[in-house]
């Protein structure tokens, strides 16, 4: 026996819940206003501090980015992403993915959405796309508003390397470009933990949070050098490959391995999300 299932007139399952809504509802809340605002803002606040405290030499004789960013523009931006690879840019892609789901179940809306009806699997795929679009925009924002603020505080001026090694503005933008790129391509397993997490719990801070954690947690545990090549297999480990596109001849290898595990991550915590959320019993 064949069970016909009626639907209301005009309705049509690919065209609830659009991109542009869901992404405008996003922009419009108060946590990414204030996410802005503070990436934004962190150029300016450190700009102040090089500008009230000076340059300060290299430990043991050895330069970092820090030492180096007052040399250009392009400097300054690169000294950013150093300072905002790890736990800066971790917090801004957590909270986009893994208070999305969480929050909508804490608001009590969430089944209202199903109601409307909208497809569980087209409801996780708007959200998470819309996630990773904000996440994917607070990684460009730091980098690129500390290129504007050095440029306009110390010029615009070739990239001055920790080597000692001087590459040219021109041939150091797109690298610098590559290693954004890469920075969010390694920050999707945290995007994707924290959105397994927000369809597991109504809280968004548990969601968050637990992302966040793992990082910190991921990060110490990378430290362990007795450990040896087990810390291969933690994300944490190839958070700083970006900078092997800022030597003078530009390395693939560890950033293709850093990629390579943080999309790996991502598929499985993504799939039990959905596989999770297809069967959850979905009161709030």
């Amino acid at each position: 026996m064949t069970t016909v299932v009626e639907q209301a007139p005009g309705y049509r399952a690919r065209r609830t819940l659009p991109l542009r809504v869901e992404a405008v509802r996003q922009l419009r809340r108060r946590r990414t206003l204030v996410m802005g605002g503070v990436l934004a803002a962190l150029p300016f606040i450190v700009l102040a501090a090089f500008q009230l405290g000076g340059n300060t030499p290299g430990r043991e004789g050895r330069t970092s980015f820090i030492e180096l960013a007052t040399s250009s523009g392009v400097n300054f931006s690169v000294t950013l992403l150093f300072m905002g690879t790890g736990f800066l840019l971790v917090i801004p892609v957590a909270v986009f993915c893994g208070d999305t789901v969480a929050s909508e179940a804490g608001w009590s809306s969430l089944r209202y959405l199903l109601a409307a009806p909208v497809p569980r699997s087209r409801l996780l795929a708007r959200k998470l796309t819309v996630g990773l679009a904000f996440s994917a925009g607070a990684v460009v924002l730091l980098p690129l508003v500390g290129l504007l603020v050095g440029t306009a505080a110390y010029g615009w001026g070739d990239l001055r390397l920790p080597t000692g090694v001087t590459l040219p503005a021109a041939e150091a933008l797109p690298r610098l470009g590559i290693a954004v790129a890469y920075v969010f391509l390694a920050e999707l397993v945290i995007a994707a933990l924290a959105f397994w997490l927000s369809t597991v719990t109504d809280a968004p801070l548990g969601a968050v949070g637990g992302a966040v954690f793992l990082s910190i947690i991921t990060g110490v545990l990378d430290a362990v050098t007795a450990l040896g090549g087990l810390r291969e297999w933690l994300p944490a480990h190839w958070q700083y490959a970006w900078a092997d596109a800022l030597q003078p001849k530009l390395e693939w290898g560890g950033m293709l391995q850093g990629v390579t595990l943080s999309f790996s991550y991502a598929v499985v915590l993504v799939a039990l999300a959905f596989r999770g959320f297809a069967r959850k019993d979905v009161v709030s």
